[in-house]
């Protein structure tokens, strides 16, 4: 396939994993995420790239700051809300609810290697901090 086509949604949905890489393109990478009760994707920062994200499912908070130790913004999200974060931007989602949060993320320029799945946010973490 020269791009990627599919239902995003039920892409989203299906996925069990706490990051999967679903395509990576010159500029663009879109990601499936699930987030477990109580579980959140980890406070950071991308210097170079911005990042759009929206749950499909579940509730969550979403916390922004311009510094590690500063949250200066939070919000209540939930199914079918979209949030960008600009680079340079410290962020972080939790889900706050009693399910699943599924979402997908799209990284303009690409963040992972691609073809990139972590069973785990403990997996997530190995790789990224070696």
């Amino acid at each position: 396939m020269i791009g990627w086509v599919a239902d995003v949604e039920r892409a989203t949905l299906d996925n069990d994993t706490f990051r999967t890489v679903l395509y990576t393109g010159e500029h663009t990478q879109l990601t499936v995420m699930r987030l477990a009760p109580g579980e959140d994707i980890g406070r950071e920062m991308h210097p170079h790239l911005d990042q759009f994200l929206r749950l499909e499912q579940g509730s969550a908070r979403v916390e922004l700051g311009r510094s590690e130790d500063d949250v200066g913004e939070t919000h209540e999200v939930e199914d079918d809300w979209a949030i960008i974060v600009p680079a340079g931007v410290w962020h972080n989602v939790v889900n706050t609810g009693s399910g699943d949060v599924k979402l997908y993320s799209l990284y303009s320029p690409p963040e992972h290697p691609d073809g990139t799945v972590h069973r785990t946010k403990e997996d997530a973490e190995r790789a990224e901090h070696g």
